[in-house]
């Protein structure tokens, strides 16, 4: 009888890390019409506490919930980089960084996440932002990032080695990281990347998968009206 039941258990797992997985199609918009709105949306107002890139008021924060391990928020990560080299240095659109470890997939991620938040503890959220780009651009996703790195990537962006190592050793930050993980499955997260575009206005457009920059593109313009 273990062996049935062995294949059962292995069946739901499986079933699990499909539900949360990263490999659905990107969203995609057509004539650059905006999806659709869902206000009902449970997510944690935007604070002090996040990792904000840009206006704090900007008309659009695209709130991003994402994981370092995962091939399509690597890309989309780009895509947001384009995104505030055109809209954020005049104060229109500002980023959001959320973490969103999918463990069943990458169980590396979360402690790459903690990584991040002790960059921001040393260096504040400049040196956040330089960390977690730089991680992006070093890992080859899908959990090949050798643990090793992280010390190396402090020490690039000129961080305490030594400060940072004993950060990340104490799991200080693992609170935090599982608060943004339960945020984005209230906030209806089902893979990675998922983002909330929210609008002065106090709407919310979910987006889901890493959408294509002229995608996006189109869907702010047409939200900056």
């Amino acid at each position: 009888m273990s062996v049935p039941i062995a294949i059962v258990i292995a069946g739901g797992l499986i079933a699990g890390a499909l539900y949360y997985s990263n490999t659905k199609a990107p969203s995609q918009v057509v004539n650059n019409n905006v999806p659709p709105t869902n206000n009902n949306l449970e997510m944690k107002p935007v604070s002090s506490d996040d990792h904000i890139l840009g206006n704090p008021n900007a008309d659009i924060i695209i709130v991003e919930y994402s994981d370092p391990e995962c091939p399509f928020c690597k890309t989309f990560h780009t895509t947001l980089q384009r995104v505030m080299t055109e809209y954020g240095k005049d104060g229109k659109v500002a980023w959001v960084y959320r973490h969103f470890p999918i463990d069943q997939l990458h169980s590396k991620a979360r402690k790459e996440a903690e990584a991040t938040e002790c960059a921001n503890e040393l260096g504040g959220d400049g040196k956040f932002w330089e960390y977690i780009n730089l991680l992006y651009q070093t890992t080859n996703s899908n959990n090949s990032l050798d643990p090793a790195e992280l010390p190396k990537i402090a020490k690039t962006v000129g961080l305490n080695v030594d400060a940072f190592n004993t950060c990340l050793s104490s799991g200080k930050y693992a609170e935090k990281v599982e608060a943004n993980y339960q945020d984005a499955v209230k906030a209806g997260g089902r893979g990675t990347p998922n983002s909330i575009i929210l609008s002065k206005d106090g709407t919310k457009t979910p987006i889901e998968g890493a959408m294509p920059y002229e995608s996006l593109k189109g869907i702010i313009d047409a939200l900056l009206k």
